[in-house]
């Protein structure tokens, strides 16, 4: 039995994703590794070009070897990759599916208790009870609800007409029985409008030559 259930978590899709990490990982731990012994190498190589030639063709046989390692590394960290990039995309799908698979079983479960024919015999109920709850609204609301008779406005209109004729005859007897004041005139105002006689225009005519005479006497003796 144990040996069943370790086969059955090395082929959980999690634990292969897992394990390509740390395989991918290793592999680009070695092509660094690869790569600094390469660029040694070429180091050598060209030191070695004009002083030890056998060392410089030493160096880049090695160098050769080198970078065909690295060639099969690269590559192989590109299948690692890509298979990792397929198990991952390969485990949303499964995900997914379960998701969907429960949610439909969920569904599953919450109609199994549905009875169409009682859903429809619901809606029925439902409407019957908004139609009469209207109905009772309307009554409610009616004018009458209470036995009060609907006025009618002629009669209203007529109630009006004889109360404002009523008003206006009130106003028309306070205007006739109200005491009529004249306006007080200044004693000053109606003395000069008092004819004058013809004495005094006499007397005033003397008035006026007298000093018109008294003002030629200063102005002779003033000459």
């Amino acid at each position: 039995m144990n040996l069943f259930f370790n086969k059955k978590k090395e082929n959980d899709p999690k634990s292969a994703i897992i394990k390509l990490r740390e395989t991918r990982e290793m592999l680009e731990k070695r092509e660094k590794h690869l790569q600094a012994k390469i660029d040694n190498e070429l180091v050598i190589a060209r030191e070695s070009a004009t002083k030890n030639k056998q060392r410089a063709l030493t160096a880049l046989k090695r160098k050769r070897m080198l970078e065909a390692q690295l060639d099969k590394i690269s590559g192989s960290l590109m299948t690692v990759e890509g298979q990792a990039m397929a198990i991952e995309s390969a485990n949303v799908n499964l995900e997914t599916f379960k998701t969907m698979q429960q949610a439909s079983e969920a569904m599953k479960a919450m109609h199994k208790d549905v009875n169409m024919d009682k859903i429809d015999q619901t809606m029925d109920d439902i409407r019957e009870q908004t139609d009469r709850a209207n109905e009772i609204a309307e009554v409610i609301s009616r004018p009458d609800a209470l036995g009060f008779a609907e006025l009618d406005e002629d009669e209203l209109n007529a109630e009006l007409e004889e109360l404002e004729q009523e008003e206006l005859d009130k106003q028309l007897l306070s205007a006739e029985r109200a005491p009529v004041t004249l306006p007080q005139v200044p004693a000053g105002a109606v003395r000069a409008q008092q004819p004058i006689s013809p004495l005094h225009q006499a007397n005033a005519h003397a008035d006026e030559d007298d000093e018109l005479n008294e003002l030629r006497e200063s102005m002779g003796m003033l000459a």
